[in-house]
Formats: C-alpha cells, structure tokens, sequence
C-alpha cells in the first residue's frame, strides 16, 4: 500500500496529450462540417479543382428544415452551379486566376459584380412560418414614425432621369426594418413595379436618389412574381442587378477611379 495506484505515470503528461487529441480532433470537425457548403471546389470552367485543400469533404448529412419545407442533404443537395453563365464570359488569359469579361449585358446575364447565386425561389419565412418581408400596403402593424416618408417621391435614376415614384415600401416584419422600396416606372422606363434595396437608395427631401443604375436600366429589373410577396431567389438576383450598376452602367465606371 506504499505504492501510489500509478506509480511514477505522469498524469499530467497523460492529461495534456489528452487535450491535445481533443483539440485536434474538435478543429477537424468544425473544419470538414464547415465544408458543407461550396465543396467541392470548382475551376473557372466549372469543373472539380485539383487542390480541394487539406481536409476532406465530409459525408452527407440530412437536416430536416422547419415549417414543412421538407429535407435537405447536404454537401451533395446544395443547389448546383449556375450553367447560363456559360458563354456570357470570356477569358482574358489561359491561366487560371485572371478574371474574365462580359460577352453581353453583364446586368442582365448577372456575371461579375451583378451575379446572383440560385437560392430557393420561395420566401424567406419568421418563426412563424410566414413571409417575413412585406409589403406596407398589406399591412396596418407598421407606420412611419420617425424621418421622411418616401411614398409619392419621384425616383432619380443616376443620370438624372426621373423614372417613376415611390409607392410603397416593403419591411422586414420580424426585424422590423425597410428592406426594399416600391417604385412605379413611368412608361417610358418600362412601366410596372420595381423593387431596389433600401440600402442602395437615398431619400432626399424631393426626391429618391439610385446613383448605381441609369434610367435606361430600370425596365430591365428583375421583378416579382407576387405583388405582395418576394422569393430568396429574387432577392438575389434584385440586389445583384442594382450593385452591379455599381461597376457596368457607365463605361466610364470600368476604368480606373481616384
């Protein structure tokens, strides 16, 4: 009974090689669940890259999603590449890691800045299983309580074109934030309604100022196939449209700017 029950064993050798174990093991787990999503790698050409990195893709996983939208298993269920992108660039180099340019209208083809990834063409929905955008006009929850009201603004394109007015605005009801203003093209600009993100718009005191897109530009927003509701899907490709004005409206944008 002199004896200690472990002798001359080290325990705490034992015990931080233990932590050691663990702790590798934890970083290879966070790292392969965190390649759920993009993996595999893909080229420029869309086919799988030769370095997909040092760990490997990890096995599918089924989640099953709320409010009866059924199951989705991933990384082999995530939503495949966009194949009309095919054709609508070119490259500028043989090597990889060059970028590439637009064969036509980069808005509408949604390439480079203006792309869009194919989500879900349903709505977002709350904790509840609704829409969580929505439109103020279908609701009398929400009211303008502070700034300046947009409704009945006329819209001023980035060339100074007035293209129509603001109509509504579409709010985030769990968050309860503007997220998308209305506007009602005249004729001329393509008639219609038009959603632009709240945060690619600048309320003045006369007008609604969107400097990333011209008036000839606006017909060709992608629309809504509700009026009262907007999808994941077109979320995307909306936002897309207008940031990548930001960079395609004007020539004069693709150069370089102090």
């Amino acid at each position: 009974m002199s004896q200690a029950f472990f002798g001359n064993f080290d325990l705490a050798s034992l015990t931080l090689w233990l932590f050691w174990i663990f702790f590798a093991g934890l970083i290879y787990y966070l790292q392969t669940e965190n390649m759920r999503e993009g993996f595999p790698l893909v080229d420029e050409d869309g086919n799988d890259a030769a370095n997909q990195g040092l760990f490997p893709t990890p096995k599918d996983k089924t989640f099953v999603l709320p409010n009866n939208q059924g199951e989705l298993t991933v990384p082999s269920g995530q939503p495949g590449e966009r194949g009309d992108v095919h054709g609508k660039l070119a490259r500028t180099a043989t090597a990889n890691g060059f970028p590439f340019v637009p064969t036509g209208d980069p808005l509408v083809d949604g390439v480079g800045p203006a792309s869009w990834t194919a989500r879900k063409d349903v709505p977002e929905l709350d904790a509840h299983g609704k829409p969580k955008i929505i439109p103020m006009a279908s609701s009398d929850h929400f009211h303008v309580s502070a700034g300046r009201d947009p409704r009945g603004l006329p819209v001023m394109a980035g060339d100074k074109a007035i293209v129509g007015r603001i109509s509504d605005m579409w709010v985030d009801e769990p968050e309860q934030l503007v997220r998308y203003l209305e506007i009602t093209l005249d004729a001329e600009f393509g008639g219609g309604k038009r959603l632009v993100p709240m945060t690619l718009a600048r309320i003045k005191s006369n007008r609604v100022a969107i400097h990333s897109i011209y008036g000839k530009h606006f017909a060709s927003v992608p629309t809504t196939a509700s009026p009262t509701q907007v999808t994941k899907l077109e979320e995307d490709k909306i936002s897309a449209y207008y940031a990548g004005g930001k960079l395609y409206a004007d020539e004069a944008r693709l150069e370089p700017q102090l």
